[in-house]
């Protein structure tokens, strides 16, 4: 492999490994940094039992002051919502949380007639909150699974289905947490990303935090492109609590600190692609339970991003794999007919079209057919 090098703030120069024969890769994604507007990226491949490229490259700040290194750590939006879910699947997997049981057996006062398995699969139909907050309750937890707790859903749960944007990991992080006792956070270093060494954390420590990549592009043009043509409730579900998409908020030290598991994880592209390769290699979750949680429970329009999509538990589905893309252009994902875990993680926000063009040259490396832009 390559000589990783050191952080630079070169925005055109990828530092990291890439495997013999995996070369293109890292020239696609050298294009993409040199067309970065912001702060950079990095990129990340589990191939059929080993890592065939971990680059990063680009700027950490806005400013330019420092440079993204191996472990800059940046925050992928709903790439983190995976996360989430396999931390539920696993108490699942040890016979501690029942797909099929209503939420209120473990969260009582839960007043929404919705079982574990709509809550996990998007169809719980608590995606909004009637009752405005302020930025602050972002980092109230109890507030925020209090007002879940008593919202009427929005549609009868397992009739239709929407991404749960915001609260998505409160709603999964407070049944681990009445299940297991351990806060969310605390339960995912423990129980998932420090058995499997992954750079990955909800809840940052003071530490991690002088670690993290700024987010670049989060303005107010950039909020209404992204909810252009989309439904009305998709601005409610992700605008109340306010913040989630300012640049202000998000880059703070107390947004960091939060636990917010829908959205607010950080982490390195290859610890979200070793998510992905311990789920195909079978060090995760039982075979059983990956077919179900990467199997469609749902599919059609989805009522807060609207297009049609298929939702398992947990993650979006397609006919290859599994995985989840992230506000700005991340993305984590698993592909069965590649046998590949891939993790594309940038700090300038825009489109996926980065990623599916780095994800195609490493299909292309591995003669597989791309995919469309």
């Amino acid at each position: 492999m390559t000589s990783p090098g050191s952080a630079s703030t070169d925005g055109a120069v990828a530092r990291g490994t890439v495997a013999p024969g995996f070369e293109p890769v890292r020239a696609a994604f050298e294009r993409v940094l040199a067309e970065a507007a912001g702060t950079g990226a990095a990129v990340a491949v589990w191939h059929d039992g080993a890592w065939v490229a971990d680059l990063w490259g680009g700027r950490a700040d806005a400013a330019g002051t420092t440079g993204w290194d191996r472990d800059s750590l940046v925050m992928p939006y709903s790439v983190t919502k995976p996360f989430a879910a396999v931390c539920a699947l696993l108490l699942v997997e040890r016979g501690q949380l029942d797909l099929d049981a209503r939420v209120s057996r473990y969260w009582p006062g839960f007043a929404a007639p919705a079982t574990v398995r709509h809550v996990l699969a998007h169809q719980a139909g608590l995606v909004a909150l009637a009752q405005p907050l302020s930025t602050a309750a972002l980092f109230d937890w109890e507030l925020i699974c209090a007002e879940l707790a008593a919202t009427t859903p929005l549609w009868t749960p397992g009739t239709a289905h929407g991404e749960s944007a915001l609260f998505y990991g409160h709603l999964v992080g407070e049944l681990v947490r009445r299940v297991d006792g351990r806060r969310f956070g605390e339960f995912l270093r423990a129980q998932v990303c420090g058995p499997l060494g992954l750079d990955f954390s909800v809840g940052l420590r003071p530490a991690e935090q002088r670690r993290c990549v700024e987010l670049t592009g989060l303005d107010a043009a950039f909020r209404e492109r992204i909810a252009a043509g989309r439904p009305e409730l998709y601005r409610r579900a992700v605008g109340n609590p306010p913040g989630i998409q300012d640049g202000a908020v998000v880059n703070s030290a107390p947004l960091r600190a939060a636990e917010i598991p829908a959205v607010n994880g950080h982490g390195t592209a290859r610890a979200v692609a070793g998510l992905y390769a311990a789920l195909l290699s079978g060090r995760l979750l039982g075979p059983g339970l990956l077919a179900e949680a990467s199997g469609a429970q749902c599919s059609g329009v989805d009522r807060v991003m609207g297009g049609t999509n298929a939702w398992g538990l947990g993650f979006g589905v397609d006919d290859d794999g599994f995985g989840m893309g992230g506000l700005g252009g991340s993305l984590g994902w698993a592909s069965r007919e590649g046998r590949y875990a891939y993790a594309f993680l940038t700090g300038s926000m825009g489109d996926h079209e980065r990623s599916t063009a780095v994800e195609n040259t490493l299909r292309d490396c591995l003669g597989l057919a791309p995919l469309p832009q």
